[in-house]
């Protein structure tokens, strides 16, 4: 593997150990065999953790008072909340370089979101599915910087290319800040993402910039740096729309303007609005824009992330 392979948390019977409450395991292969070219995976099997063993009695999220509780459903029905929300603490303290986490979905401990949640321990209603697993809840309030994703919804192509953009992004940061945090490297960082950062969401691009003129001054690099990373993420939080790529696709093709003909602009228009329309994927204005500009380079175009935000054997615009 890439020693610069990112360090990513995920849930360990995605990975194929057998750790499941019925000693079974989840391997996913499109994680394993696909970013796990990429990615450099911390596992991490909360419930084992919590001391539950395998195989064990399964756990639930139970609704006491305003709370969740991740509780055993059998007796004498352990409450492992809490050793499950100390496990959270313990991988962001332990693994500070953390730039995304998988998650086995709908999971007590793991899942985001949509977790059944039950009235009591022996409740055998319908349960309300809102919940959020206790693990996942935890790491959520921790570090919000770190892109979560179950691996259930990498299956939605907007939503894969999304997490992985996150992950990326968090890790160009990360080794920005650490080979030499200084005014120049954060306004550096800035401009090299502008473009991206508006396909995500135009206020949060125009507030980060401005956070930079206002603490251009600011000795304390490094809380200038957390502000910034947590704009930053809340920017990102805004998937990319087909509208705001279309814009930001117009944008690049008005730094050809002056070196191509009419029928090579009139093309690279009716692609870009062929892609606005639905009709082809985000992949095919790119490379056409890609096409153009490495015959007529364009220094700031050359430094823009968006063009490759992440590797493009990953093929992850073929689907957006």
């Amino acid at each position: 593997m890439d020693a610069d392979a990112i360090p990513v948390g995920i849930s360990a019977c995605l990975l194929g150990e057998a750790v499941r409450y019925d000693g079974g395991h989840r391997r996913d292969s499109y994680i394993v065999g696909t970013l796990g070219r990429f990615f450099r995976f911390v596992p991490c099997c909360p419930e084992v953790s919590a001391g539950l063993g395998v195989p064990r009695p399964t756990i639930r999220l139970v609704r006491v008072g305003d709370d969740l509780r991740a509780m055993g459903t059998r007796d004498p029905h352990p409450d492992v909340t809490d050793a499950l929300q100390a496990l959270a603490d313990r991988v962001i303290r332990d693994h500070p370089d953390l730039c995304g986490f998988l998650l086995k979905a709908r999971s007590p401990s793991c899942g985001m979101e949509r977790v059944p949640v039950y009235r009591s321990v022996e409740d055998q209603g319908r349960p309300e599915k809102r919940g959020v697993g206790a693990f996942a809840r935890r790491l959520m309030a921790l570090a919000p910087e770190i892109p979560l994703e179950e691996e259930g919804r990498l299956g939605d192509p907007v939503i894969r290319d999304h997490f992985v953009t996150r992950v990326f992004t968090l890790w160009r940061f990360r080794r920005m800040r650490d080979q030499g945090l200084s005014p120049a490297a954060l306004l550096d960082f800035h401009a090299r993402h502008k473009l991206l950062l508006l396909a995500h969401h135009r206020p949060g691009y125009v507030a980060l910039g401005r956070l930079l003129a206002a603490r251009a001054g600011d000795r304390d690099l490094e809380a200038v740096a957390r502000d910034y990373l947590a704009g930053l993420t809340e920017t990102l939080r805004h998937p990319a729309t087909r509208g705001r790529n279309t814009d930001v696709l117009q944008h690049l093709a008005g730094f050809l303007k002056r070196d191509l003909d009419a029928a090579d602009r009139a093309e690279i228009a009716e692609v870009i609005d062929a892609y606005r329309r639905g009709q082809v994927p985000l992949i095919v204005p790119i490379t056409l824009l890609r096409h153009h500009f490495r015959r007529h380079p364009h220094p700031y175009v050359a430094g823009q992330v968006y063009l490759e935000p992440h590797p493009p054997e990953l093929a992850l615009r073929n689907g957006v």
